[in-house]
Protein backbone atom coordinates (compact mmCIF):
# COMPACT_ATOMS: atom_id res chain seq x y z
CA UNK A 1 0.00 0.00 0.00
CA UNK A 2 1.20 3.56 -0.58
CA UNK A 3 2.63 5.35 2.43
CA UNK A 4 0.31 8.34 3.02
CA UNK A 5 1.82 9.52 6.32
CA UNK A 6 4.77 11.28 4.61
CA UNK A 7 4.91 13.82 1.78
CA UNK A 8 4.36 12.21 -1.62
CA UNK A 9 7.41 10.41 -2.98
CA UNK A 10 8.02 11.87 -6.44
CA UNK A 11 8.45 9.51 -9.35
CA UNK A 12 12.28 9.39 -9.58
CA UNK A 13 12.60 8.19 -13.17
CA UNK A 14 13.42 10.81 -15.85
CA UNK A 15 13.15 9.72 -19.47
CA UNK A 16 14.20 12.99 -21.09
CA UNK A 17 16.82 14.00 -23.63
CA UNK A 18 19.95 14.47 -21.56
CA UNK A 19 18.14 14.36 -18.20
CA UNK A 20 20.33 12.84 -15.51
CA UNK A 21 18.89 9.60 -14.12
CA UNK A 22 18.51 9.26 -10.36
CA UNK A 23 21.33 6.70 -10.41
CA UNK A 24 23.97 6.43 -13.13
CA UNK A 25 24.58 2.71 -13.48
CA UNK A 26 27.31 0.82 -15.27
CA UNK A 27 29.54 3.68 -16.43
CA UNK A 28 32.52 3.38 -14.08
CA UNK A 29 34.93 2.12 -16.80
CA UNK A 30 34.16 5.18 -18.94
CA UNK A 31 34.70 7.47 -15.96
CA UNK A 32 38.07 5.90 -15.25
CA UNK A 33 39.12 6.29 -18.88
CA UNK A 34 38.22 9.98 -18.88
CA UNK A 35 40.06 10.46 -15.60
CA UNK A 36 43.12 8.96 -17.29
CA UNK A 37 42.83 11.47 -20.13
CA UNK A 38 42.59 14.30 -17.60
CA UNK A 39 45.91 13.15 -16.14
CA UNK A 40 47.81 14.07 -19.33
CA UNK A 41 50.32 16.90 -19.01
CA UNK A 42 50.81 17.04 -22.78
CA UNK A 43 47.56 16.37 -24.63
CA UNK A 44 48.19 13.38 -26.85
CA UNK A 45 44.63 12.01 -26.79
CA UNK A 46 41.29 13.77 -26.91
CA UNK A 47 37.97 12.09 -26.14
CA UNK A 48 35.34 10.87 -28.58
CA UNK A 49 32.30 9.39 -26.83
CA UNK A 50 29.96 7.65 -29.27
CA UNK A 51 26.86 5.49 -29.18
CA UNK A 52 23.29 5.21 -30.34
CA UNK A 53 20.61 7.57 -29.11
CA UNK A 54 19.36 6.51 -25.71
CA UNK A 55 22.63 5.12 -24.32
CA UNK A 56 23.28 8.19 -22.15
CA UNK A 57 26.07 10.08 -23.94
CA UNK A 58 24.86 13.52 -22.87
CA UNK A 59 24.30 12.39 -19.29
CA UNK A 60 27.79 10.91 -19.09
CA UNK A 61 29.35 14.05 -20.58
CA UNK A 62 27.58 16.08 -17.90
CA UNK A 63 29.01 13.68 -15.31
CA UNK A 64 32.51 14.29 -16.65
CA UNK A 65 32.26 18.04 -16.00
CA UNK A 66 32.50 17.99 -12.18
CA UNK A 67 35.21 15.33 -12.49
CA UNK A 68 37.30 17.66 -14.65
CA UNK A 69 36.70 20.68 -12.43
CA UNK A 70 37.63 18.75 -9.27
CA UNK A 71 40.92 17.76 -10.93
CA UNK A 72 41.80 21.36 -11.71
CA UNK A 73 40.49 21.87 -15.24
CA UNK A 74 38.30 24.60 -16.68
CA UNK A 75 35.26 23.28 -18.57
CA UNK A 76 33.54 25.03 -21.47
CA UNK A 77 31.30 23.84 -24.28
CA UNK A 78 27.85 23.52 -25.75
CA UNK A 79 25.73 21.51 -28.18
CA UNK A 80 27.04 21.68 -31.74
CA UNK A 81 23.88 22.52 -33.62
CA UNK A 82 23.67 22.39 -37.40
CA UNK A 83 24.10 26.18 -37.48
CA UNK A 84 27.72 25.81 -36.34
CA UNK A 85 28.44 23.84 -39.53
CA UNK A 86 27.20 26.61 -41.78
CA UNK A 87 30.64 28.18 -42.03
CA UNK A 88 34.12 28.34 -40.56
CA UNK A 89 33.22 31.73 -39.12
CA UNK A 90 30.26 30.20 -37.26
CA UNK A 91 32.60 27.68 -35.68
CA UNK A 92 35.00 30.47 -34.74
CA UNK A 93 32.23 32.40 -33.00
CA UNK A 94 31.25 29.25 -31.10
CA UNK A 95 34.81 28.68 -29.88
CA UNK A 96 35.38 32.32 -28.95
CA UNK A 97 32.10 32.50 -27.04
CA UNK A 98 32.97 29.36 -25.09
CA UNK A 99 36.56 30.46 -24.46
CA UNK A 100 35.41 33.82 -23.12
CA UNK A 101 33.73 32.05 -20.18
CA UNK A 102 37.22 31.28 -18.89
CA UNK A 103 39.19 34.24 -20.22
CA UNK A 104 36.85 37.10 -19.24
CA UNK A 105 38.30 37.22 -15.73
CA UNK A 106 41.82 37.77 -17.13
CA UNK A 107 43.25 41.22 -17.92
CA UNK A 108 46.00 41.89 -20.44
CA UNK A 109 48.02 45.05 -21.12
CA UNK A 110 49.03 47.78 -18.67
CA UNK A 111 46.99 50.54 -17.13
CA UNK A 112 47.11 53.91 -18.92
CA UNK A 113 49.58 56.32 -17.35
CA UNK A 114 50.02 60.08 -17.47
CA UNK A 115 53.32 61.02 -19.04
CA UNK A 116 55.17 61.47 -22.25
CA UNK A 117 54.43 57.93 -23.52
CA UNK A 118 50.93 56.52 -23.76
CA UNK A 119 50.62 52.85 -22.79
CA UNK A 120 47.78 50.66 -24.14
CA UNK A 121 44.89 50.50 -21.72
CA UNK A 122 44.34 47.23 -19.89
CA UNK A 123 41.58 45.04 -21.29
CA UNK A 124 39.69 42.07 -20.01
CA UNK A 125 39.69 39.10 -22.35
CA UNK A 126 35.93 39.05 -22.70
CA UNK A 127 34.12 37.94 -25.83
CA UNK A 128 34.33 41.37 -27.46
CA UNK A 129 38.09 41.56 -26.92
CA UNK A 130 38.60 38.03 -28.24
CA UNK A 131 36.65 38.92 -31.38
CA UNK A 132 38.75 42.10 -31.84
CA UNK A 133 41.97 40.09 -31.56
CA UNK A 134 40.59 37.46 -33.93
CA UNK A 135 39.58 40.09 -36.49
CA UNK A 136 42.90 41.92 -36.31
CA UNK A 137 44.97 38.77 -36.86
CA UNK A 138 45.95 38.28 -40.51
CA UNK A 139 45.47 34.98 -42.27
CA UNK A 140 42.84 32.27 -42.53
CA UNK A 141 40.27 31.33 -39.90
CA UNK A 142 42.69 28.67 -38.66
CA UNK A 143 45.46 31.24 -38.17
CA UNK A 144 43.14 33.63 -36.35
CA UNK A 145 41.82 30.97 -33.96
CA UNK A 146 45.31 29.68 -33.19
CA UNK A 147 46.43 33.20 -32.34
CA UNK A 148 43.51 33.76 -29.94
CA UNK A 149 43.87 30.38 -28.24
CA UNK A 150 47.62 30.82 -27.82
CA UNK A 151 47.14 34.28 -26.36
CA UNK A 152 44.57 33.02 -23.86
CA UNK A 153 46.82 30.10 -22.94
CA UNK A 154 49.69 32.50 -22.23
CA UNK A 155 47.46 34.93 -20.31
CA UNK A 156 46.12 32.15 -18.07
CA UNK A 157 49.43 30.31 -17.63
CA UNK A 158 49.92 31.68 -14.12
CA UNK A 159 46.62 30.20 -12.93
CA UNK A 160 46.56 27.02 -10.89
CA UNK A 161 44.27 25.35 -13.43
CA UNK A 162 45.68 22.49 -15.48
CA UNK A 163 44.00 23.47 -18.73
CA UNK A 164 40.66 23.78 -20.50
CA UNK A 165 38.32 21.02 -21.67
CA UNK A 166 36.26 22.04 -24.72
CA UNK A 167 33.24 19.71 -24.49
CA UNK A 168 30.81 19.48 -27.40
CA UNK A 169 27.69 17.34 -27.58
CA UNK A 170 26.01 16.28 -30.85
CA UNK A 171 29.37 16.73 -32.58
CA UNK A 172 28.28 14.58 -35.54
CA UNK A 173 26.48 17.73 -36.75
CA UNK A 174 29.82 19.37 -37.54
CA UNK A 175 30.67 18.59 -41.17
CA UNK A 176 32.76 20.03 -43.98
CA UNK A 177 30.97 21.34 -47.08
CA UNK A 178 33.39 21.28 -50.03
CA UNK A 179 30.65 22.50 -52.38
CA UNK A 180 30.39 25.70 -50.35
CA UNK A 181 34.14 25.89 -49.71
CA UNK A 182 33.48 25.72 -45.95
CA UNK A 183 35.48 23.34 -43.75
CA UNK A 184 34.56 23.94 -40.10
CA UNK A 185 35.33 20.38 -38.99
CA UNK A 186 38.78 20.49 -40.57
CA UNK A 187 39.41 23.87 -38.96
CA UNK A 188 38.55 22.50 -35.53
CA UNK A 189 40.94 19.58 -35.94
CA UNK A 190 43.73 21.69 -37.43
CA UNK A 191 43.54 24.26 -34.63
CA UNK A 192 43.59 21.80 -31.75
CA UNK A 193 46.23 19.57 -33.33
CA UNK A 194 48.46 22.62 -33.76
CA UNK A 195 48.11 24.10 -30.28
CA UNK A 196 48.44 20.70 -28.60
CA UNK A 197 51.72 20.15 -30.46
CA UNK A 198 52.92 23.35 -28.78
CA UNK A 199 52.11 21.90 -25.38
CA UNK A 200 49.00 23.98 -24.73
CA UNK A 201 46.69 21.94 -22.43
CA UNK A 202 43.41 22.49 -24.28
CA UNK A 203 41.53 19.18 -24.71
CA UNK A 204 38.56 18.26 -26.90
CA UNK A 205 35.75 16.07 -25.54
CA UNK A 206 33.28 15.27 -28.32
CA UNK A 207 30.14 13.17 -28.11
CA UNK A 208 27.95 12.02 -30.95
CA UNK A 209 26.40 9.20 -32.91
CA UNK A 210 28.59 6.38 -34.27
CA UNK A 211 29.08 8.37 -37.49
CA UNK A 212 31.18 10.93 -35.59
CA UNK A 213 34.60 9.27 -35.61
CA UNK A 214 34.51 8.26 -39.31
CA UNK A 215 33.69 11.91 -40.11
CA UNK A 216 36.69 13.08 -38.08
CA UNK A 217 39.04 10.68 -39.88
CA UNK A 218 37.58 11.59 -43.28
CA UNK A 219 38.20 15.27 -42.58
CA UNK A 220 41.77 14.74 -41.34
CA UNK A 221 43.45 11.33 -41.39
CA UNK A 222 45.58 12.24 -38.38
CA UNK A 223 42.37 12.45 -36.32
CA UNK A 224 42.72 8.69 -35.86
CA UNK A 225 45.75 9.43 -33.67
CA UNK A 226 44.24 12.45 -31.92
CA UNK A 227 41.34 10.73 -30.19
CA UNK A 228 40.60 7.99 -27.74
CA UNK A 229 37.27 6.56 -28.89
CA UNK A 230 34.95 5.33 -26.12
CA UNK A 231 31.94 3.43 -27.47
CA UNK A 232 29.00 3.64 -25.09
CA UNK A 233 26.88 0.51 -25.30
CA UNK A 234 23.72 -0.76 -23.63
CA UNK A 235 23.90 -1.74 -19.96
CA UNK A 236 24.44 -5.34 -18.97
CA UNK A 237 21.85 -7.13 -16.84
CA UNK A 238 23.45 -6.22 -13.51
CA UNK A 239 23.74 -2.52 -14.34
CA UNK A 240 20.19 -2.49 -15.76
CA UNK A 241 18.87 -3.89 -12.50
CA UNK A 242 20.75 -1.22 -10.54
CA UNK A 243 19.26 1.49 -12.76
CA UNK A 244 15.78 0.08 -12.03
CA UNK A 245 16.05 -0.65 -8.32
CA UNK A 246 18.42 1.94 -6.83
CA UNK A 247 16.09 4.95 -7.45
CA UNK A 248 13.30 3.29 -5.42
CA UNK A 249 15.56 1.82 -2.74
CA UNK A 250 14.09 4.00 -0.01
CA UNK A 251 11.74 3.43 2.88
CA UNK A 252 9.73 6.45 1.71
CA UNK A 253 9.12 5.03 -1.75
CA UNK A 254 5.60 3.61 -2.03
CA UNK A 255 6.47 1.38 -5.00
CA UNK A 256 8.58 -1.72 -5.32
CA UNK A 257 9.22 -3.84 -8.41
CA UNK A 258 9.10 -7.59 -7.96
CA UNK A 259 11.46 -9.92 -9.81
CA UNK A 260 9.03 -10.49 -12.67
CA UNK A 261 8.68 -6.73 -13.21
CA UNK A 262 12.44 -6.16 -13.08
CA UNK A 263 13.10 -8.96 -15.56
CA UNK A 264 10.39 -7.63 -17.86
CA UNK A 265 11.85 -4.10 -17.81
CA UNK A 266 15.37 -5.41 -18.45
CA UNK A 267 14.13 -7.38 -21.44
CA UNK A 268 11.87 -4.73 -22.96
CA UNK A 269 14.44 -1.93 -22.53
CA UNK A 270 17.24 -3.94 -24.09
CA UNK A 271 19.56 -2.36 -21.52
CA UNK A 272 19.27 1.11 -23.06
CA UNK A 273 19.20 3.72 -20.26
CA UNK A 274 16.54 5.91 -21.92
CA UNK A 275 14.16 2.99 -22.34
CA UNK A 276 14.77 1.87 -18.75
CA UNK A 277 13.82 5.33 -17.52
CA UNK A 278 10.78 5.50 -19.81
CA UNK A 279 9.36 2.09 -18.89
CA UNK A 280 10.10 2.52 -15.18
CA UNK A 281 8.42 5.91 -15.08
CA UNK A 282 5.27 4.56 -16.73
CA UNK A 283 5.27 1.42 -14.56
CA UNK A 284 5.75 3.51 -11.40
CA UNK A 285 2.79 5.75 -12.25
CA UNK A 286 0.71 2.70 -13.12
CA UNK A 287 1.46 1.07 -9.76
CA UNK A 288 0.62 4.24 -7.84
CA UNK A 289 -2.78 4.44 -9.53
CA UNK A 290 -3.63 0.74 -9.39
CA UNK A 291 -3.67 -0.09 -5.69
CA UNK A 292 -6.96 -1.78 -4.99
CA UNK A 293 -8.97 -1.50 -1.78
CA UNK A 294 -7.71 -4.95 -0.84
CA UNK A 295 -4.08 -3.92 -1.35
CA UNK A 296 -3.76 -5.67 -4.69
CA UNK A 297 -1.68 -4.19 -7.50
CA UNK A 298 -2.43 -4.60 -11.19
CA UNK A 299 0.34 -6.00 -13.38
CA UNK A 300 2.47 -3.62 -15.44
CA UNK A 301 0.45 -2.61 -18.54
CA UNK A 302 3.27 -3.51 -20.91
CA UNK A 303 1.20 -3.14 -24.08
CA UNK A 304 0.12 0.38 -23.14
CA UNK A 305 3.66 1.40 -22.20
CA UNK A 306 5.02 -0.01 -25.47
CA UNK A 307 2.42 1.88 -27.51
CA UNK A 308 3.33 5.11 -25.73
CA UNK A 309 7.03 4.47 -26.33
CA UNK A 310 6.32 3.84 -30.01
CA UNK A 311 4.49 7.15 -30.27
CA UNK A 312 6.98 9.20 -28.26
CA UNK A 313 10.26 7.78 -29.53
CA UNK A 314 9.94 5.74 -32.72
CA UNK A 315 6.99 7.11 -34.71
CA UNK A 316 8.65 10.38 -35.73
CA UNK A 317 11.63 8.53 -37.16
CA UNK A 318 9.45 5.96 -38.94
CA UNK A 319 7.42 8.78 -40.52
CA UNK A 320 10.53 10.04 -42.34
CA UNK A 321 10.72 6.89 -44.49
CA UNK A 322 8.94 6.44 -47.82
CA UNK A 323 6.90 3.31 -48.50
CA UNK A 324 9.75 1.71 -50.42
CA UNK A 325 12.23 2.60 -47.67
CA UNK A 326 9.89 1.02 -45.14
CA UNK A 327 9.93 -2.15 -47.20
CA UNK A 328 13.72 -2.14 -46.99
CA UNK A 329 13.59 -1.56 -43.23
CA UNK A 330 11.05 -4.38 -42.93
CA UNK A 331 13.45 -6.73 -44.69
CA UNK A 332 16.35 -5.66 -42.46
CA UNK A 333 14.25 -6.21 -39.34
CA UNK A 334 13.82 -9.84 -40.38
CA UNK A 335 17.53 -10.53 -40.70
CA UNK A 336 19.03 -12.68 -37.96
CA UNK A 337 21.57 -9.91 -37.39
CA UNK A 338 19.03 -7.05 -37.36
CA UNK A 339 20.06 -6.03 -33.85
CA UNK A 340 23.72 -5.85 -34.87
CA UNK A 341 25.49 -5.51 -38.22
CA UNK A 342 24.23 -6.42 -41.66
CA UNK A 343 25.44 -6.13 -45.23
CA UNK A 344 23.87 -5.09 -48.53
CA UNK A 345 24.11 -8.64 -49.82
CA UNK A 346 22.22 -9.99 -46.82
CA UNK A 347 19.46 -7.45 -47.44
CA UNK A 348 19.27 -8.29 -51.15
CA UNK A 349 19.11 -12.04 -50.48
CA UNK A 350 16.43 -11.64 -47.79
CA UNK A 351 14.35 -9.35 -50.00
CA UNK A 352 14.17 -12.13 -52.61
CA UNK A 353 12.51 -14.33 -49.97
CA UNK A 354 10.08 -11.69 -48.72
CA UNK A 355 9.18 -9.32 -51.55
CA UNK A 356 7.64 -9.75 -54.99
CA UNK A 357 9.87 -6.83 -56.05
CA UNK A 358 13.20 -7.51 -54.35
CA UNK A 359 16.02 -5.00 -54.07
CA UNK A 360 19.14 -5.03 -56.21
CA UNK A 361 22.56 -4.23 -54.79
CA UNK A 362 22.76 -0.77 -56.31
CA UNK A 363 19.27 0.22 -55.21
CA UNK A 364 19.81 -1.07 -51.68
CA UNK A 365 23.10 0.86 -51.46
CA UNK A 366 21.42 4.08 -52.55
CA UNK A 367 18.56 3.67 -50.09
CA UNK A 368 20.90 2.87 -47.19
CA UNK A 369 22.83 6.04 -47.97
CA UNK A 370 19.61 8.09 -48.01
CA UNK A 371 18.46 6.58 -44.73
CA UNK A 372 21.87 7.30 -43.28
CA UNK A 373 21.26 11.00 -43.97
CA UNK A 374 17.87 10.59 -42.24
CA UNK A 375 19.46 9.12 -39.12
CA UNK A 376 17.87 5.68 -39.49
CA UNK A 377 20.91 3.68 -40.61
CA UNK A 378 24.64 4.18 -40.20
CA UNK A 379 27.69 2.60 -41.80
CA UNK A 380 29.90 1.45 -38.96
CA UNK A 381 32.68 -0.14 -41.02
CA UNK A 382 33.43 -1.20 -44.57
CA UNK A 383 30.40 -2.88 -46.05
CA UNK A 384 28.57 -3.24 -42.72
CA UNK A 385 25.56 -1.27 -41.54
CA UNK A 386 23.47 -1.03 -38.37
CA UNK A 387 20.26 0.61 -37.24
CA UNK A 388 21.00 4.08 -35.87
CA UNK A 389 17.95 3.84 -33.61
CA UNK A 390 18.14 1.34 -30.71
CA UNK A 391 15.58 -1.50 -30.79
CA UNK A 392 14.24 -0.19 -34.10
CA UNK A 393 13.89 -3.75 -35.38
CA UNK A 394 11.43 -4.54 -32.56
CA UNK A 395 9.39 -1.45 -33.39
CA UNK A 396 9.27 -2.41 -37.08
CA UNK A 397 7.97 -5.88 -36.20
CA UNK A 398 5.16 -4.20 -34.26
CA UNK A 399 4.13 -2.40 -37.47
CA UNK A 400 3.28 -5.68 -39.24
CA UNK A 401 -0.43 -4.93 -39.60
CA UNK A 402 0.33 -1.64 -41.31
CA UNK A 403 3.23 -2.64 -43.53
CA UNK A 404 2.37 -6.15 -44.75
CA UNK A 405 -0.38 -4.90 -47.11
CA UNK A 406 2.20 -2.56 -48.70
CA UNK A 407 4.68 -5.34 -49.47
CA UNK A 408 2.83 -6.35 -52.63
CA UNK A 409 2.27 -2.81 -53.90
Amino acid sequence: MPNTSNPPFENPFRPGAGHAPPFLAGRDPEKREFERLLGQTTILENLVLTGLRGVGKTVLLDTFKPMAISLGWHWVGADLSESVSVSEESLAVRLLADLSVVSSSVTIGEQSSVGFAAVPEAKKLDFRTLVDIYTATPGLVTDKLKAVLELVAEATSNESKRGIVFAYDEAQNLVDSPGKNEFPLSVLLDVFQSIQRKGIPFMLALTGLPTLFPKLVEARTYAERMFRVVNLDRLDDGASREAILRPIDSGDCPVSFNEDSVSMICDESGGYPYFIQFICREAYDSFIQSYGDDGSVSPVPLDAITRKLDTDFFAGRWAKATDRQRQLLWVIAHLESSGGEFSVQEIVDKSKEMLPKPFGNSHANQMLSSMGDMGLIYKNRWGRYSFAVPLFDRFIHRQSDAIEPQLHV
